[in-house]
């Protein structure tokens, strides 16, 4: 905190204020930590500089520190699901392996490429239309099959169906929309 309210460069003063949490994070543990923190400080960065706006008014960092561990708490959730999100996605793509056409391949890749947040209101075909270059009756069957595979789950009907994703992360599915 004390770091970024002196902000004494002219540019860089964020990626050095994370390297610098992270680093006092890891020395309390007396090991190397793997978390998302500069993530999901930049998920929550208006209530990050707002919160860093009040402490620097005062002596008093009581809640500053509050909240900050709750960041870091969050984060060490999220770092918890992204490495489950890797196993999961990992072992969806070994069990189809050679059961996909290109289009499918494609389109399933682009959405794991979205990783934890996926597609946040799922996949519709004319964005697995758009993403494949595959004609209407194409996408639709090439959806279905997937949606057999069990790579992706259905929600809705006709032109409001969405697909998602159907990787599980621990206590949570990773279903790109509905959590």
């Amino acid at each position: 905190m004390w770091f970024e309210t002196i902000h004494p460069f002219e540019d860089g003063n964020g990626r050095l204020r994370r390297a610098i949490a992270e680093k006092a994070l890891a020395q309390s543990l007396e090991a190397p930590t793997l978390t998302a923190l500069a993530t999901t400080i930049n998920r929550h960065r208006k209530a990050y500089y707002a919160e860093l706006q009040r402490a620097s008014h005062s002596n008093d960092i009581d809640d500053w520190l509050a909240w900050f561990a709750a960041i870091v708490l969050e984060a060490q959730a999220r770092t918890m699901d992204s490495i489950r999100f890797t196993i999961e996605k990992t072992r969806l793509l070994d069990r189809l392996r050679g059961q996909l056409n290109a289009r499918q391949e494609k389109a399933l890749i682009r959405m794991i490429e979205e990783g934890l947040d996926g597609f946040a209101s799922g996949l519709s075909a004319q964005n697995y239309r758009t993403i494949t270059d595959a004609a209407s009756a194409t996408a639709t069957r090439d959806l279905a099959d997937l949606v057999e595979l069990g790579a992706l789950a259905r929600v809705g009907e006709r032109r409001y169906a969405r697909y998602h994703l159907t990787i599980a992360t621990g206590a949570s599915a990773i279903d790109h929309g509905w959590e």
